[in-house]
């Protein structure tokens, strides 16, 4: 216990000292890093990368630890082992690492930049207007398709197996893309902020034997993707022409434009967004009762 007093002590008495010693390089210093820790943090949320980071954050704490508490023993061993792993990571990530690189050269500040841009609800539900339209041309015509809308849950990984496009979300390249002779068609669509990303992408099968055997495997993707993630995933039925979601590993059918319309706008309108809409709204029905009273 006296070790911990006396590191705590020693902590906050060095941490006070290079304050008072601040002089502006050391702010621009601060600004810098914390800059590299932002573009660390994209590189790890846009994959699913969260369980290494938490093992290797572990890590790190149980090493201050040692250092808190003199466990010789332990901190030799935790030392020798951040100092291999970081090389061990250098060489297994080596692509990805690449790629951020060359992302964070080419655009450095849209990442920042799209943190304060706000979802406008008109927007948002001209977009999905658009999913809707599109999904029932597709239906009619028995044109197989499958579109994944990221959430909370990054598709970094499976972005990447397909072909970047970042293009606007509109009917026209939707059924481009879906068109039976496109080469692009037997893969998926991934839209993130309502930005079709890639097409011809590859979803992970599901392996629920409880799966209707009515569903083939564009479905199967379908639910796979929603179990892996809180991704909501679009499918049209190149059989039968019906629209089906998958939300949560369950799969729903027989949607029309009004039922598909409604289910999207509920699942894909921010929740800040629809608790100032409903906020609006009863605020509008008191003034209403008040007048009328």
């Amino acid at each position: 216990m006296d070790n911990i007093k006396t590191y705590l002590s020693e902590l906050f008495a060095n941490t006070g000292r290079q304050l008072a010693l601040m002089e502006w390089t050391d702010v621009l210093d601060i600004v810098l890093l914390t800059l590299v820790l932002f573009f660390v943090y994209r590189f790890i949320r846009d994959r699913r990368a969260g369980k290494l980071a938490s093992g290797v954050l572990v890590v790190l704490t149980v090493l201050v630890i040692s250092e808190a508490l003199e466990l010789n023993a332990m901190r030799f061993l935790l030392q020798n082992v951040v100092q291999v792993g970081i090389i061990a990571l250098m060489v297994l990530f080596q692509p990805e690492l690449r790629s951020a690189l060359e992302t964070m050269g080419n655009q450095p500040l849209r990442g920042i930049k799209s943190l304060s841009e706000s979802k406008d609800l008109a927007r948002i539900n001209e977009y999905i207007n658009t999913v809707c339209e599109t999904a029932v041309e597709l239906s009619r015509s028995r044109t197989g398709a499958i579109m994944v809308f990221e959430r909370d849950t990054k598709l970094g990984d499976i972005i990447r197996t397909g072909v970047p496009i970042d293009a606007t979300l509109n009917s026209y390249l939707l059924r481009n893309i879906f068109y039976e002779g496109a080469p692009l068609h037997d893969g998926a669509v991934v839209v993130r902020d309502f930005r079709i990303c890639a097409a011809g992408c590859y979803l992970p099968l599901s392996s629920n034997p409880e799966i209707t055997k009515e569903v083939g495997t564009r479905h199967r993707a379908a639910i796979g993707m929603s179990e892996a993630s809180d991704a909501i995933v679009l499918c049209v039925s190149e059989e039968t022409g019906i629209i089906s979601l998958a939300i949560g590993g369950e799969l729903t059918r027989r949607y029309n434009f009004q039922s598909l319309n409604k289910k999207l706008k509920a699942e894909l309108t921010p929740v800040d967004l629809l608790k100032k809409i409903r906020k609006k709204g009863n605020t509008a029905e008191e003034h209403s009762e008040e007048a009328n009273g």
